[in-house]
């Protein structure tokens, strides 16, 4: 896999300490860093020290007020896609962990069954409860997966956005030999660019809006970047990751008759895109919808990342210290491409 050079991607400034600070979003609008006492974690918690928080789209209609109101709660320190080292007298003090974020009751008829994701009790960190932009988290000791030490914080920070397109792809029963076609330039995006690598698809070719990220793409393993969609048909397989309403119709018309249409994207809540239900039924199309990860999908994806079969961390592209989070957030609304992933060095 070839990557652009790191001089080329990498942006931000020097790492800071925060260790008693928190990124709030105390309200939509009203979001800034907040002095906090030091955490006890309770029985079964793990006590962890963030190092490396991931931002994304996401993380801005939460501070925009955008999300589902069923999927939030206010005052939230943001956070959601995170590593860090753990802390405390645990046996794995010390060791650099990834922490599923949807935490599960373990016990209710979607559980049991291993939809973890559909747990009739939401609960996430980052969204129903406060998120790794902290000095410290407390975390269900039950959620941490230990990573091997040669795994890099960079690889590390993007488990969360990768477990989403992993459990994606393995529903949507990707084949050797498909042709695909992403849609979208950002971050889950190129994700899902560099996961299909692991089915060895004969084609991969990705519909992006800017220019500017087609190195990126590349280095995911695209064998082509087009930002126009005219003559794009035939796929076996398309994922709609972009995350606007109007792509999914985009996504439809370009999947093949039998083909199945991936929806990873999460436009703005309450936007409605047109179909045309007879060419669905005609094409024998299936459509399909994904939300989040299971627990068996994290596991995957840090058995690869343990393996070295999988290093995503060529997609961060920004770094910034806690400190310097506005900087971050403008990054993220709009920074020249090529733009990945916009991190938060928390300490």
């Amino acid at each position: 896999m070839t990557t652009p050079a790191r001089d080329e991607l990498f942006q931000g400034g020097p790492l800071r300490t925060a260790p008693d600070s928190a990124l709030i979003v105390a309200s939509p609008g009203d979001v800034g860093l907040q002095r906090r006492a030091a955490l006890a974690p309770a029985e079964g918690e793990l006590l962890v020290e963030p190092d490396l928080v991931g931002l994304c789209g996401t993380d801005l209609e939460i501070i925009d007020g955008l999300i589902d109101p069923a999927y939030i709660r206010y005052p939230l320190a943001l956070g959601h896609e995170w590593t860090g080292i753990v802390a405390g007298d645990s046996p794995l003090a010390g060791r650099r962990v990834v922490v599923e974020g949807i935490i599960g009751c373990g016990h209710c008829a979607r559980c049991s069954a291993g939809e973890t994701n559909l747990c009739e009790t939401y609960d996430e960190i980052g969204f129903t409860r406060d998120g790794a932009a902290a000095g410290q988290i407390a975390v269900p000791a039950r959620l941490a997966h230990p990573l091997d030490p040669a795994v890099r914080a960079e690889d590390a920070v993007l488990t969360e956005p990768s477990a989403v397109v992993y459990r994606g792809l393995t529903r949507a029963g990707v084949t050797p030999g498909c042709r695909a076609l992403v849609i979208g330039d950002g971050t889950i995006a190129l994700l899902v660019v560099a996961l299909l690598g692991l089915w060895s698809p004969a084609e991969t070719v990705v519909l992006g809006r800017r220019a500017g990220q087609a190195a990126l793409a590349a280095a995911a393993g695209a064998t082509r970047f087009v930002t126009q969609p005219a003559g794009l048909a035939g796929f076996d397989l398309v994922v709609e990751a972009a995350g606007v309403a109007e792509a999914t119709a985009t996504a439809l018309a370009a999947a093949r008759r039998g083909g199945t249409a991936l929806l990873l994207g999460l436009p703005p809540h309450g936007q409605t895109v047109a179909l045309a239900p007879d060419d669905l039924v005609n094409n024998d199309l299936t459509i399909l919808g994904s939300f989040g990860y299971t627990s068996r999908a994290w596991r995957d994806v840090v058995t690869l990342l343990n393996a070295g079969q999988f290093r995503p961390g060529f997609l961060v592209t920004h770094r910034y210290p806690l400190a310097d989070w506005e900087q971050a957030i403008t990054s993220l609304r709009g920074a020249q491409s090529p733009r990945g992933k916009v991190l938060l060095e928390v300490r």
